[in-house]
């Protein structure tokens, strides 16, 4: 990929050559939203920066480069969805001009089952026009796997309903669904995959009880988890 050939030439001419730029557009786990909790006046989250995939992802790049200055651009929401990504795109993405944007939804918008997919998709498609009219990389990574069963370790009444909710869209296909037309209109357009749903799925079908890797028990990565996203981009970059 053109971003790590950018890379390259900085480490060798930091002088002159121009700064690099990174932008990730997501939702919450891209925001850097973790655990959440239930209290009397509804569910709080944690967010914990330093453990995001791009703050991993900045830190390898800076062991391979560590004379290049990476200007990461978090531009992940809570809640967020193609459609919204797209509404902000311009605002919270291209003004900052990025060498590179990593585009990650699915987790939200899988919720709205078969009423919502034509929506994502349209969205999707239009955010990968915006980014290459603006001559940005793209690539476009999947999320990590949402519970398969309610966890022991959820609190309340509140979380395991929405838990249910969520196993249900995880275990009769719904992200699967959604993610395969991401993947198709990735093909049509050219954009590069990192496939992070793969491994999940690979791992879970080794046994591994991929529910307990959730820091919420719901659908937000552990921080060790995230390591996964960060070394599955890079190894994206340099192969492509």
């Amino acid at each position: 990929m053109q971003i790590i050939q950018k890379l390259a030439k900085k480490a060798k001419d930091n002088w002159n050559e121009e700064g690099i730029t990174i932008a990730f557009l997501g939702d919450s786990v891209t925001q850097g939203c973790f655990e959440i909790y239930p209290t009397p006046t509804g569910i709080e989250a944690c967010y914990d920066k330093k453990s995001t995939y791009h703050s991993y992802v900045e830190r390898i790049l800076g062991i391979f480069y560590p004379s290049v200055p990476v200007n990461i651009i978090n531009a992940g929401v809570s809640g967020g969805t193609a459609d919204h990504g797209l509404k902000r795109l311009e605002r919270d993405v291209l003004s900052h001009r990025p060498d590179l944007t990593v585009v990650c939804f699915g987790l939200n918008d899988n919720k709205r089952r078969e009423n919502g997919l034509t929506l994502y998709k349209e969205s999707l498609e239009h955010i990968f026009i915006k980014l290459e009219e603006a001559q940005s990389e793209i690539i476009f990574m999947t999320p990590n796997m949402m519970a398969t069963k309610i966890s022991n370790f959820l609190d309340g009444d509140e979380l395991r309903e929405i838990t249910e909710t969520i196993c249900k869209c995880q275990n009769e296909g719904s992200l699967d669904m959604y993610l395969n037309a991401a993947k198709e209109i990735c093909e049509k357009r050219g954009v590069i995959v990192c496939d992070c749903y793969k491994k999940w799925k690979t791992l879970m079908q080794n046994g591994v009880d991929v529910t307990e890797l959730l820091s919420n028990k719901i659908n937000h990565p552990t921080r060790e988890m995230n390591w996964l996203f960060a070394i599955s981009l890079v190894e994206t970059m340099m192969e492509k």
